[in-house]
């Protein structure tokens, strides 16, 4: 998939690839060096996810602008990336052409949704979808990245060794994570995390 949208873009006159993220922490790392116009986030991506990994670059360069792209257009991913403070949202299966534009939009610091997500977001206005606000809201900053590292597998030394924190620490943060969301168990953990978007499974 990067290939492809790799060759897509430099193809275009007025667009020069700068770099490439394996994950939300590398994107973060690259946008710090490299000072791109606009970065084109996955929302899924291991180790800290396209959401949260925007909010930090919005945070931290406000003239960077987020293109978020994704496989789906549910209403929560979308809601929250735009939130975190993306430009745009286009799913992958209109990528190509659409791609380019959404680019060249938000780039000139204008908004862009594919046709499928704009029809969720004013399904959601209209009433058709439920609004409710998400449980992540009730967790900070440090517990959704200890959530998103629990629910992919890796055990309490790993996670601190990544966040530069203790087991032990870690241990508190999923004791805290456990509690806010009233859930018991690593599994229950790893099911709320896909469902709301920290970690995407493979279809």
């Amino acid at each position: 998939m990067r290939e492809g949208l790799r060759l897509i873009l430099s193809r275009q006159a007025d667009m020069e690839v700068v770099g490439e993220a394996g994950n939300g922490r590398e994107a973060i790392e690259l946008v710090n060096e490299k000072m791109p116009d606009v970065v084109v986030m996955d929302i899924g991506m291991p180790e800290l996810n396209g959401i949260e990994a925007t909010h930090v670059i919005r945070n931290s360069h406000l003239t960077t602008r987020v293109l978020a792209l994704s496989a789906m257009c549910d209403r929560r991913y979308v809601v929250r990336i735009l939130e975190a403070g993306a430009s745009g949202y286009v799913v992958k299966s209109s990528a190509g052409d659409e791609l380019v534009r959404a680019i060249q939009a938000v780039a000139k610091g204008r908004k862009f949704l594919s046709a499928e997500v704009a029809d969720a977001i004013i399904d959601s206005y209209l009433g058709n979808l439920p609004a409710t606000k998400s449980s992540l809201s009730l967790l900070a900053t440090r517990e959704r990245e200890v959530l998103q590292y629990l629910a992919e597998g890796y055990s309490s030394k790993e996670i601190g060794a990544k966040l530069n924190i203790s087991s032990r620490t870690v241990e508190t943060h999923r004791s805290n994570i456990m509690s806010k969301l009233d859930l018991h168990s690593i599994a229950e953990l790893t099911k709320f995390a896909i469902r709301e978007g920290l970690v995407q499974i493979d279809t």
